[in-house]
């Protein structure tokens, strides 16, 4: 039918369907979602200490593999040399080895439609590939070569350093990475999860030597796990990555890293950025773990709070007051818990303004309880945005790898949805008077010190 000609017989526009002669068509009520549909795991440990875990997952011929090494520094305080050696060993190690070069690794990977990278933090070394289901073995050859025999190439390595020191000193120069340092160091001291990056000089200070002896410290796997997603026969996978990476061994386990110091209520403090015309609000608190009973009603409470675009400090300092383009609340778990974060970016002449009004709707989570409306709202939300979130192989597999580090396995996913819908407005009122309560948090107000200092400080709690 064109524009311009009549109607069919019989047929009806989209307005006319979603109209009665009472007035419009009320939307139905949505559905309980009670699980997600998500494969059975088979894992294994191998006798190097490997952890194995696979899934078959056939919406794609694709196959995911990430491969987690605790990779903490050793000792009990932040290593900057040992930042910085491990920062270029990510980059560094798909330079090459003692039979392939970085060219032939590239052919190799492309030639199965493959692709490699690796990534460090202070708790893990990590390594994701993907690539075509049949092109499995080949990949995984290629990362057992780069476990085991990888050289990182003089001229390879002192290249990647000048280029790592370009980029943490531009990076160094933003001001979200300084409030980012900043609250780690409010939170956790001089504890080894606070070192995220190297400075530009402490990478300069790393030969190709020192990336070489961390190879041979850090990458073992006693304590690693590598998982497997992807339209595969999971036994047959275990004992494809059983066979390329059997005889990879080393002289002791990985170093796991210690549990953080738990945050302490506190003023927040004050870092002097001369000439923004921004500063970064961060506040933060103690967070609750995935096996916490009080978990899902705490969830459901972050998202009445902030932790989605319906937000209640959202709808505050976005919407009502034109503060901020936007504010978050969320969870980041760390070994033996989580911790609260809530952040903002916001002009410097409305910091104290926003500040204020953050910690009214904190108060206010506290003084108004979350209404049913709110946590329904919510409620559908966590779910729909946890069926998003594993709607892909890779994310399935970074899911599964994270929970199984913590005891966790397929199960918890699967009966997530059940709990969100179960969890009732009493038990999220209670989350949230106890968990978002003003007096739990400390943080970090980062700007010019001179133009935000005085209100800061009038308005108190600000040292």
């Amino acid at each position: 039918m064109t524009a311009t000609s009549p109607a069919r017989a019989g047929h009806r526009s989209a307005e006319e369907i979603g109209r009665t002669p009472a007035g419009p068509r009320s939307l139905p009520e949505l559905g309980r979602t009670r699980d997600v549909p998500l494969p059975d795991v088979r894992a294994t440990t191998l006798d190097n200490g490997l952890r194995i875990l696979a899934a078959r997952r056939a919406g794609a011929p694709m196959a995911e593999v990430a491969l987690r090494i605790p990779a903490a520094a050793p000792g009990a305080t932040g290593d900057p040399a040992y930042t910085a050696g491990m920062e270029l060993l990510a980059e560094t190690m798909p330079a090459g080895t003692a039979s392939r070069d970085r060219v032939g690794i590239d052919d190799e990977l492309a030639a199965v439609g493959a692709e490699l990278g690796v990534g460090v933090d202070p708790e893990w070394l990590q390594v994701g590939a993907s690539s075509l289901s049949d092109g499995l073995p080949r990949t995984l050859a290629v990362l057992a070569d780069l476990l085991t025999a990888a050289t990182y190439p003089d001229a390879e390595v002192l290249r990647e350093r000048d280029r790592l020191g370009e980029r943490i000193a531009v990076a160094r120069s933003q001001p979200r990475t300084v409030a980012r340092e900043a609250l780690q160091r409010k939170r956790f001291g001089d504890h080894p999860i606070a070192s995220e990056m190297p400075t530009a000089e402490a990478v300069a200070q790393i030969g190709p030597d020192r990336v070489r002896a961390l190879h041979a410290d850090a990458v073992v796997p006693g304590g690693a796990r590598l998982t497997i997603v992807g339209d595969l026969d999971p036994d047959a996978a275990i004992e494809t990555v059983a066979g390329h990476l059997g005889g990879w061994t080393g002289g002791h386990a990985a170093r796991e890293l210690s549990a953080p110091p738990a945050v302490e209520p506190g003023d927040l403090e004050l870092v002097h950025r001369p000439g923004s015309v921004q500063s970064q609000l961060r506040l933060t608190a103690q967070g609750l773990s995935r096996e916490d009973p009080r978990y899902t009603a705490f969830q459901i409470a972050n998202l009445v709070f902030g932790g989605y675009f319906s937000s209640r400090w959202m709808e505050n300092v976005r919407e009502d007051k034109g503060y901020t383009y936007g504010a978050h609340s969320g969870q980041e778990f760390v070994p033996g818990g989580a911790v609260l974060s809530v952040d903002t970016d916001v002009a410097s002449d409305v910091t104290a303004a926003a500040l204020l009004e953050t910690r009214y709707e904190l108060g206010r989570m506290v003084a108004v309880p979350p209404t049913e409306q709110e946590v329904e709202s919510a409620r559908r939300y966590a779910i729909g945005s946890l069926l998003i979130s594993l709607d892909s192989q890779s994310a399935l597999a970074s899911t599964l790898s994270a929970l199984d580090a913590v005891g966790l396995g397929v199960d918890w996913l699967r009966e997530r949805p059940e709990r969100l819908e179960e969890v009732t407005v009493d038990e999220v009122a209670a989350a949230a008077a106890e968990l978002f309560a003003p007096a739990r948090f400390t943080g970090v107000v980062v700007g010019d010190a001179d133009v935000v200092g005085p209100r800061l400080r009038a308005l108190g709690g600000v040292s």
